[in-house]
């Protein structure tokens, strides 16, 4: 199951995706983190310092591409592979084990008790790129890594997202069973729900909220009497997340009831959605063909709508892994 956090910046986004990977862990649920936000803050709040860190899924595409498109004869080279391409047959479809060379490539696992959590990270905007290149040239890697996973029953992955609508600027908006937007009881919060719910309408994305920071009775209703039912649960303000902001994370254990008892609404939820392949993969074939005719063609030099193998949907008997 693949879930994400998305939400204004200074929302709690990012404080929730470590909390809920966190949770996950401590249920024994096998849990994959990635941090896909320009702002890169996921591996401290799991416990990373910087000599730890993983090595920048972003920072390396040729070698993904190269290693996804493995013998797909409709790929010739990782040249002609943007961040969109589908797989097909050939391609190497990816998996969650300790043998995946992907994971063994980038993933870190995280230290201590948290041992159980693998952390993946986009990397960060860097000199290099200032004036020349955006930052969704990094996020494309994730998208491409998910349009590529085999993701089985009782696996998760857990993705911290750019803040606000800047998640639009790619389709990896749409690669989740769950979409979390994390709002505060305030009209800024909830200025950017109602932005993300238009400009998702017209997509297949399960969204719901998770109000933070709620600190009584009327911060709650607040929330519910603007989004509905799209309102999931709600958390208080933490004594637990403020140790961990501050580098002294405690015992899950200790977390207040009330907001361990959210923890537990958010997994009900994603655990309660079932993958559809086949509009999964719908979905992922619009938005290559969408880049394709927007300036991939041009920039490659060739029509790469026929990188599309029709019949093919990746979860199905038509993909077995390569």
């Amino acid at each position: 199951m693949r879930i994400a956090f998305v939400g204004k910046g200074g929302s709690g986004k990012t404080t929730l995706a470590a909390l809920f990977t966190r949770y996950l862990a401590e249920l024994d649920r096998p849990v994959l983190a990635i941090d896909a936000d320009i702002n890169q803050h996921l591996s401290a709040a799991l416990g990373l310092d910087q000599a730890t860190a993983p090595r920048p899924l972003g920072a390396d595409l040729g070698w993904l591409k190269d290693h996804l498109r493995g013998t797909n004869p409709r790929i010739p080279s990782a040249a002609e592979m943007i961040k969109t391409t589908p797989p097909g047959r050939g391609s190497r479809l990816l998996e969650l084990s300790e043998d995946d060379e992907v994971l063994d490539r980038y993933a870190v696992r995280c230290p201590g008790g948290h041992s159980g959590i693998r952390l993946m990270v986009t990397g960060e905007f860097d000199s290099e790129d200032i004036g020349v290149s955006c930052y969704h040239a990094k996020t494309g890697a994730v998208e491409l890594y998910l349009n590529h996973l085999l993701d089985g029953p009782g696996e998760y992955v857990v993705v911290d997202m750019t803040a606000g609508a800047d998640a639009f600027a790619s389709g990896l908006f749409t690669r989740f069973d769950l979409t979390v937007l994390v709002s505060e009881p305030t009209q800024r919060g909830i200025g950017v729900y109602r932005q993300y719910l238009a400009n998702a309408a017209a997509h297949r994305v399960a969204l719901r909220v998770v109000g933070n920071k709620v600190a009584d009775q009327t911060d709650a209703d607040y929330l519910g009497d603007q989004v509905g039912p799209a309102l999931l649960t709600t958390l208080e303000h933490s004594a637990w997340v403020r140790a961990a902001e501050r580098g002294t994370p405690r015992p899950l254990d200790t977390l207040e009831p009330a907001n361990r008892s959210a923890l537990g609404e958010v997994l009900a939820a994603l655990d309660a959605t079932e993958r559809d392949w086949g509009a999964y993969h719908r979905d992922t074939v619009e938005f290559h063909l969408r880049n394709a005719r927007a300036w991939a063609n041009q920039s490659v030099g060739r029509d790469l709508s026929d990188q599309v193998d029709p019949g093919f949907v990746p979860g199905t008997a038509t993909a077995g892994l390569s």
